[in-house]
């Protein structure tokens, strides 16, 4: 059995879709078929069905702008009325909260 190698240049497999972002999206006429969407665009991580002023938010991992752009526009031709995107910074987890004496 060989060990496995990354081949020179190519991303790893964090670093393939490194630019993370929410996009909120307002259904049209028709409501989004989120499991076409999940299959059809790799970028699609998760999504949640919202009420309120956005019916679907979609975890988004991306390659890079070109595809995030290339997401929203599917996602416009797919019926979306509205896409808002917002990018994320950083993930915030919470952590257990510090322990003080008492004097």
């Amino acid at each position: 059995m060989s060990a496995l190698h990354l081949v020179p240049g190519a991303p790893g497999p964090e670093e393939a879709r490194p630019l993370l972002a929410l996009a909120r999206v307002s259904f049209g006429p028709v409501p989004l078929d989120f499991d076409r969407l999940a299959a059809e665009l790799p970028a699609v991580q998760s999504g949640l069905a919202l009420a309120g002023d956005a019916d679907l938010e979609l975890r988004l991992a991306c390659t890079g702008p070109d595809e995030l752009r290339a997401v929203s526009i599917a996602l416009l031709r797919a019926g979306a009325a509205h896409v808002h995107v917002d990018l994320v910074l950083r993930s915030l987890v919470p952590g257990q909260p510090a322990l003080r004496s008492v004097p």
